[in-house]
């Protein structure tokens, strides 16, 4: 057994990221300011699109999106059960109801003939989830978003490096939504991205970040001269400060780097565990990119002779740190006295989410971390 715990997700942060923070506090420029702007020149060409704005969190990139589309009470927006409550609570935030999907159950993302079965009149956008990484199927989601009118967001938190037939996630729908918390493939500590192809759409949330001002806090107190500002709409203080765009500068020029390392990771665990009574993930569809946020496997009690719970508990046992990614959306009480949601409507949602776990996968684990995972795994399950 280890004798440190292995945390889960532990971000890899070098000197580089130490040193601007330090600049950043030096310069005694701390909200938002030219590094975030640099921050979001930077990923605008990571992603092939100058329309970018950087926020606080991937949550409130979801929020501004579904408010830059307009939506409002009485509009419906499809999404997948299987995902994040931010997911969830954007849609309700802006007003607009969601509604459910079930999961194709080997990419686990959200399956386009579910979406169909849940358009009504009411239905103004699908609000999609790479989930772990691994891109939708947008071709058949992007063909029945044309067919009845719909836009369609982007969730991105697990899919900074996706690609999808060549294009990258976070521009093949009208807007897109990054994560850059502690346990994503890049961080800024709190920290999220908006994308879009559509520049007014990013002018949108901008102005929606910074409390509906018509001029933001930097360019405001900048030696460019000061700007009287105006309240144009009623926004949020969802902007991006310089000391999380000073880490996100760094983080992101080892983007490859750190991708390559998680790949490498996943590959081992793929050829070290399949001789065990556990569902690995499906394997890497052809013309897409996968971004290695997540790895999950399977535990099904007729098959490993134990409880999903009780491995979680005999891995931490052994100082592995673990992770559930998630429960199915319709199981949390919240949403089940709202919507009147039952989980047994989303089968495929439901069992995945009851067999789930996700184990260390970052770019910060060494091969004897990764063997450690291994080795934890083999013990506790029956061969």
């Amino acid at each position: 057994m280890r004798k440190e715990f292995l945390i889960f997700g532990s971000p890899y942060l070098g000197e580089a990221e130490q040193h601007e923070v330090l600049d950043s506090m030096q310069q005694a420029w701390l909200g938002t300011g030219p590094k975030v702007e640099q921050f979001e020149s930077d990923f605008g060409q990571f992603k092939g699109t100058p329309a970018v704005a950087a926020v606080s969190s991937c949550s409130a990139a979801l929020h501004l999106s579904c408010l830059a589309l307009g939506l409002k009470p009485g509009d419906e927006v499809i999404t997948t059960a299987m995902t994040f409550c931010a997911t969830i609570n954007a849609i309700i935030h802006s007003g607009a109801t969601p509604v459910l999907a079930d999961i194709d159950p080997a990419t686990l993302n959200i399956d386009p003939q579910e979406i169909v079965k849940k358009i009504t009149g009411k239905t103004k956008a699908i609000l999609v989830v790479h989930f772990a990484g691994r891109p939708c199927a947008m071709t058949e989601i992007s063909a029945i978003a044309e067919q009845y009118n719909l836009k369609i967001i982007e969730d991105c938190a697990h899919a900074l490096e996706t690609e999808y037939k060549g294009q990258k996630a976070g521009t093949l729908g009208d807007l897109g939504c990054f994560s850059f918390y502690a346990t994503k493939n890049i961080t800024t500590g709190e920290g999220g991205m908006v994308t879009s192809r559509e520049e007014r759409l990013i002018e949108k949330v901008k102005i929606m970040a910074m409390n509906g001002l018509s001029a933001d806090a930097w360019k405001r107190f900048s030696d460019g001269g000061h700007r009287h500002y105006f309240v144009n709409d009623i926004g949020f203080k969802y902007n991006m400060m310089d000391l999380q765009a000073a880490m996100g500068i760094h983080q992101l020029a080892k983007v490859n780097e750190f991708r390559q390392r998680r790949e490498h990771i996943w590959r081992f665990y793929m050829d070290n565990l399949k001789e065990l009574p556990v569902t690995l993930p499906a394997s890497v569809e052809d013309q897409t990119r996968h971004a290695y946020h997540l790895f999950t496997i399977r535990i099904d009690q007729g098959r490993a002779g134990m409880s999903r719970d009780t491995f979680l508990q005999e891995m931490i046992k052994l100082n592995i740190g673990i992770g559930v990614h998630y429960p199915s959306v319709p199981e949390h009480p919240y949403y089940q006295n709202t919507f009147g949601w039952d989980p047994e409507d989303f089968p495929h949602a439901r069992k995945y989410g009851a067999e789930t776990v996700s184990i260390p996968l970052s770019a910060k684990l060494s091969d004897r971390d990764a063997m450690d995972v291994v080795e934890a795994v083999t013990d506790i399950l029956p061969s």
